[in-house]
């Protein structure tokens, strides 16, 4: 009897051991009063929470895309999946479902954020804010990167001379509310969408002199990088320190919508921290209209038949 229950199929016997171990903590859970199963319902879902902000903190994440900045490499009302290894993986970010940020550590990238990269980053925050109240994800093209010049005359984007191009997705659809100069950054330039620049693109080491005139420039951008900074008549203190120059950080991209006239990106709050880029977007697994020609919100109903079947699968490039 013991040498036929040994030479049993393996895996039969594994199926076995399953359904019995299933079968006794089905017993066990019908003989829980109801705190004892409300104890056990919360330990399960914070089990499930812990794998998946882990796994949302080091390998893949999923983004929806809320706007249509990016079209049409990427339309608004698609779900895709992220590649958070590419960038360097990191302890997790945020809680799940809750949106809570957490204090992480990013591992350094095995590749670095490349002129024409489709990026996902954490949003630095509007022009004139040191930290945005909320923490978002953000998805634009990269542009340029750190040491880069970047100007834009009459919508064509030229990067260290050389004009780089609309990508083959791109488009141009006109939005005037982000024509005005008074939006874009950095402050005091008086830039446009249009015609922006020359602009440096910040790089670690990089020695900034300050003036009257340049301050408000980089007021929020030093600030950004964690220091105090006051401005006493024509005196400068960093950090309590005297100074008339400031040395930056860190490293940084400057993104892009691919709708580049109805975009709201960095020429309205600013350069990206190269350390704050998670991702590139693989594929889209999911894809709707959300809103109506008018730009109300669909309903349920009315998305389901407006499922996009022939963007499911794509590949973002």
């Amino acid at each position: 009897m013991e040498n036929n229950k040994a030479n049993q199929n393996p895996f039969k016997r594994y199926w076995e051991w399953r359904n019995n171990k299933k079968e006794a903590e089905r017993i066990a859970y019908e003989k829980m009063n109801f705190k004892e199963k409300v104890i056990s319902w919360v330990k399960t879902l914070g089990g499930a929470i812990v794998v998946v902000t882990i796994l949302n903190g080091i390998l893949i994440a999923s983004f929806v895309v809320p706007t249509g900045s990016m079209e049409n490499t990427v339309m608004t009302g698609e779900f895709l999946f992220v590649n958070k290894f590419k960038y360097g993986p990191s302890t997790p970010q945020i809680i799940p479902i809750l949106n809570i940020p957490l204090p992480f550590y990013k591992t350094p990238p095995i590749w670095s954020p490349k002129q024409g990269d489709v990026i996902v980053f954490i949003y630095p925050g509007d022009r004139e804010e040191v930290k945005h109240e909320e923490f978002m994800y953000y998805l634009k093209r990269c542009v340029a990167v750190s040491g880069d010049t970047l100007k834009i005359v009459n919508d064509s984007v030229y990067v260290n001379g050389v004009q780089f191009h609309l990508p083959p997705g791109g488009k141009y659809i006109d939005n005037p509310t982000y024509h005005d100069e008074s939006y874009t950054f950095p402050v005091g330039k008086n830039f446009t969408r249009s015609n922006y620049g020359p602009i440096r693109i910040p790089k670690m080491g990089d020695v900034i002199t300050l003036t009257n005139d340049n301050f408000n420039e980089w007021n929020i951008f030093i600030q950004r990088e964690g220091h105090k900074v006051e401005r006493n008549g024509d005196d400068f203190m960093i950090d309590g320190v005297k100074t008339n120059s400031y040395t930056v950080n860190r490293d940084y991209v400057f993104g892009m919508g691919d709708n580049r006239n109805n975009s709201l990106d960095s020429r309205y709050w600013g350069f990206i921290p190269k350390q704050d880029v998670v991702g590139t977007p693989m594929m889209v697994y999911w894809s709707w209209e959300t809103e109506d020609r008018n730009g109300r919100p669909l309903t349920m109903f009315k998305k389901l038949s407006k499922i996009r079947w022939s963007r499911l699968g794509s590949i973002i490039n």
